[in-house]
């Protein structure tokens, strides 16, 4: 009796054991998702790094303010595609980690809300940033993906130089 008892504990134990095994490894090998918060996903945000070390700066040349303009662009558009979207995003300040593709498209975007940034439901900020990252395109390619970590604050109100003269 106790014998048996022992082994349908032993039993479930290992079967416990083994789903928890085969869930972990299932998420940590799964693609990421196209956008999700700094600290949600580690192993796939490392292995984004890692995938991506190919910097903004480097496929502007190391030309700090092409970079900068990219960058600016980028943010401007998202703060137009909130808009569009009807979510107001004026008061949200982000760490975000951009990636794209070697063609320009945005395969993930990784962001975490400052301490200062506005209180609202950033659900609704990832949902917004899945739907942008679907339309974007940049005009930046090349030979690999690349990425850019920066700071992003809303309104954004400089004016990008790309196409001006200076």
């Amino acid at each position: 009796m106790i014998i048996s008892r022992f082994y349908i504990l032993l039993i479930c134990l290992l079967a416990n054991a083994s789903v928890a095994f085969s869930q972990q490894k299932t998420n940590s090998d799964s693609k990421p998702p196209t956008v999700f918060f700094i600290g949600e996903d580690e192993k796939n945000y490392e292995n984004l790094v890692e995938k991506y070390n190919i910097m903004l700066f480097s496929v502007c040349d190391n030309n700090m303010e092409v970079a900068f303009d990219h960058w600016a662009s980028l943010l401007k558009e998202i703060e137009q595609y909130s808009e569009k979207s009807n979510l107001d995003i004026k008061g949200v300040k982000l760490w975000l980690n951009v990636f794209w593709s070697k063609d320009g498209k945005i395969e993930h975007i990784v962001f975490y809300p400052k301490p200062n940034s506005k209180n609202m439901n950033y659900d609704q900020v990832k949902a917004m940033l899945q739907g942008f990252a679907a339309s974007y395109h940049s005009p930046l390619k090349h030979t690999t993906g690349f990425s850019h970590y920066g700071s992003a604050a809303f309104p954004i109100l400089n004016k990008t130089m790309i196409g001006l003269e200076k």
